[in-house]
């Protein structure tokens, strides 16, 4: 197992190496960066002022020096600021000092902002984790009760009815469902049972430890259900399949044969062997939820996430909270997919890495 993970570790390194060089040389051929837009924005401005002052004094005169003018302070402009940002410098020196910095997760300073990349991060991070841990969990509290109950009545209309309203909820997008639970409970049209905006209250600070609970849970209800709803189906259909193949194995004939009971053969022989695949593929699920399920809802719902913070980042160009954000979630990804693994075999010590390509 060791081995193995020494392994893992030295193909994440090479993984997300190959991640952020795609991604670099994507960004270096994509159109307007933050110089041009910093300088677009400047260069607006600075002509506006200089047109109204030189036509005051004569028409045709006056626009020339205007432009010319214009012309020259925008490029000692873009000049500084390409000097500023680093853009002054050979794509792969930036790249290769870029690579140097993030292994000592040195994340530089938003162009944006007078912050440090890793504090807004660390200040973003919380609230995506915190969507994805609760709506992970309360999909496996509705997808394993309601997967073995599916895996007992295979074959029955509950099996059949059941499997329709999850497909058919899962299908739906996870925005719309997101705008029809805020028409429904946020004001919308019928009921103001839910806030539509933020993770906490504006008064959160001035309320008791057992208010600023409720509080939480009250803001962070609809967009956890939308989330959770996202992943139902995958995960009571995988719930059902492993429940389905263990009580077609030998063993649970064999245990029925002796008069166990349904129950008592489900509870004691099936449950461990059949959670087996579904518990360890906990890490990844958060994962999903983290990654891809947080990003709408954190904009509709207008939390304050990692999600909103990566569409605002990369409308803005601000490369360094793109190219962090990015290396961070890499990271994340691929360690929870060896946790995955490495709790595959913590549940069942039979199971081996050995001679298994990583």
């Amino acid at each position: 197992m060791k081995a193995y993970i020494i392994r893992r570790l030295l193909i994440m390194a090479l993984a997300i190496f190959g991640i952020m060089l795609t991604n670099f040389a994507i960004i270096q051929l994509a159109p307007g960066g933050p110089v041009e837009r910093i300088a677009a924005r400047y260069s607006f401005s600075s002509g506006a002022r200089l047109f109204s002052n030189k036509l005051t004094a004569d028409t045709d005169s006056g626009l020339k020096a205007a432009h010319y003018e214009t012309e020259a302070r925008n490029d000692v402009f873009v000049h500084e600021l390409e000097v500023q940002f680093g853009f002054d410098k050979p794509a792969h020196i930036r790249f290769l000092k870029m690579t140097w910095d993030y292994l000592r997760f040195n994340f530089g300073k938003s162009y944006y902002r007078n912050e440090r990349v890793i504090n807004i991060i660390i200040e973003k991070l919380p609230v995506s984790l915190s969507l994805a841990f609760w709506s992970t969990a309360i999909m496996y509290m509705m997808a394993i009760p309601l997967g073995i109950r599916k895996a007992v009545r295979d074959g029955t209309q509950f099996d059949a009815w059941s499997s329709i309203i999850i497909n058919t909820l899962c299908a739906i997008p996870g925005f719309i469902i997101a705008v029809l639970l805020i028409v429904l409970f946020a004001g919308g049209s019928y009921f103001n049972f839910f806030p539509i905006r933020g993770l906490i209250s504006s008064n959160w600070h001035a309320l008791n430890l057992w208010n600023r609970i409720i509080d939480y849970f009250w803001h962070i209800t609809l967009p956890v259900i939308c989330m959770a709803l996202s992943g139902l189906a995958v995960l009571t259909m995988l719930t059902k399949n492993s429940f389905m193949d263990e009580l077609n194995k030998l063993y649970v004939i064999t245990a029925r044969s002796k008069g166990l009971t349904e129950r008592a053969i489900l509870l004691r022989h099936v449950f461990r062997n059949a959670m087996l695949i579904v518990i360890s593929n906990f890490p990844l699920t958060f994962l999903s939820m983290l990654f891809t399920g947080s990003m709408l809802i954190e904009v509709i719902f207008s939390l304050d996430g990692m999600g909103l913070l990566g569409i605002q980042s990369v409308l803005d160009r601000d490369y360094p909270v793109v190219f962090a954000t990015l290396y961070i979630y890499a990271l994340l990804g691929l360690l929870f997919k060896l946790a995955s693994d490495i709790m595959l075999t913590a549940i069942d010590p039979r199971i081996t890495f050995n001679g298994v390509n990583a």
